[in-house]
């Protein structure tokens, strides 16, 4: 008679390489053999229940399964959506209220977490998971997502003609070798110990160390770049200003950048080409721009066309996406400490196409607040362009020698 050890360890051989069923049935193998009594000496010997045993000896009669499955069709735990069909449209609901018709989600103003998600559905009624949600989450085609910058505000009518103007402009100015420049200020920064985004290769548990808050008091200083992005050269030059963006500062830095730069790269022309975008220090209905444009033309003897982007598209501009993003790549993750750090990391900016940057710091004082009165608006040189004038326009010398 086989003893309960040596049962014991025949189960312990054997066990954990079979599937439940295989077990299911040879313990009910086992009990038959062992005649009388057999049911219980198995289940004290494998760990099977005494139910779970007879249920195997009933399966012996039965004919085997198909290849491969381990119950019968239809068999095992029923799925949750079996039991619960209605779950993925109230999670829908919950994760998208407005395009599911219920702007009165309890979740409409909750960030919804899988485990915000999963004791909401629960209290109605819907028992759940935070994992389970996670799963189906995935299932009906969601992830985690980050808000994307795509929406430009309505369109102007005339948005898609002022870009072909724009580029139509560019095309014949370069291939008369004229200067095209693409200008506008970067986000301002603030100049100390303060977290910049990006991550950066350091030593394992040894982050730089920056304050804790970025809610700095008016005195901490700042940085506003102003960049000058040439398209025939694939240059930029950054002037690195420390008081205010204003018009006056936009065009000191074409200014600086024609003086350092254009002049020399471009010793015989006399028309310059600068699109920029409709708002900021160089918008186009700000009269201190325009003004402080007169007296670029007038020193420089240059003829000066203006094309704008028309309000919310500066994403198209150039220096956007040519200049300003390689720059923000450039001093991820770096603490923008002082000024010499700043012009340093804008300056060291490359790309694998060639990009140059120069930049200088500009400790100029420029007042905001400056009213151009309608008597020194009048005296400019400015020629509105037949197609939207406001957008587009020639500002010429006053006079034909340089100061």
């Amino acid at each position: 008679m086989t003893t309960a050890i040596e049962l014991k360890q025949k189960f312990v051989l054997i066990w954990p390489h079979l599937a439940e069923r295989a077990r299911r049935m040879m313990a009910a193998n086992e009990a038959r053999q062992l005649g009388y009594g057999g049911v219980s000496r198995v289940s004290r010997a494998c760990g099977l229940s005494r139910v779970t045993i007879t249920k195997g000896m009933e399966e012996l009669g039965n004919p085997p399964l198909e290849t491969g499955r381990i119950r019968r069709p239809g068999g095992g735990r029923p799925t949750l959506l079996g039991l619960d069909p209605d779950l993925p449209r109230t999670l829908e609901g919950l994760v998208e209220p407005l395009a599911r018709g219920d702007p009165e989600s309890p979740l409409r103003w909750t960030s919804k977490s899988t485990r915000v998600l999963a004791a909401e559905l629960t209290a109605q009624c819907h028992p759940v998971s935070h994992e389970k949600v996670a799963q189906l989450l995935r299932q009906m085609d969601y992830s985690l997502q980050s808000n994307r910058k795509t929406e430009e505000g309505s369109d102007h009518p005339d948005r898609d003609a002022q870009f072909q103007h724009i580029n139509e402009q560019a095309r014949k100015a370069l291939a008369h070798g004229r200067p095209v420049i693409s200008v506008d200020t970067k986000k301002k920064e603030l100049i100390g110990n303060y977290e910049n985004v990006g991550r950066q290769w350091r030593k394992t548990k040894a982050p730089q160390k920056v304050n804790g808050h970025d809610f700095p008091d008016p005195s901490v200083p700042r940085a506003y770049p102003y960049g000058i992005y040439d398209l025939a050269r694939n240059a930029g030059f950054v002037n690195l200003g420390t008081d205010h963006d204003t018009g006056a500062f936009a065009v000191a830095s074409i200014r600086g950048w024609w003086r350092f730069e254009g002049r020399r790269l471009y010793p015989h022309v006399r028309q310059l080409l600068s699109t920029a975008d409709g708002g900021g220090s160089n918008g186009y209905r700000l009269r201190q721009w325009k003004m402080e444009l007169q007296g670029l033309a007038d020193s420089t003897g240059l003829s000066i066309t203006v094309c704008h982007f028309p309000p919310g598209t500066s994403k198209w501009n150039k220096v956007e996406h040519r200049l300003f993003s390689f720059i923000s790549s450039n001093w991820r993750g770096e603490p923008l400490r002082d000024y010499e750090t700043v012009v340093r990391l804008i300056a060291g900016t490359t790309t694998a196409k060639g990009l140059r940057v120069t930049c200088r710091l500009d400790r100029r004082r420029y007042p905001v607040g400056r009213k151009v009165s309608d008597e020194e608006f009048a005296t400019l040189n400015l020629t509105p362009d037949a197609f939207h004038g406001e957008w587009n326009y020639i500002i010429r010398p006053r006079k034909t020698e340089k100061m």
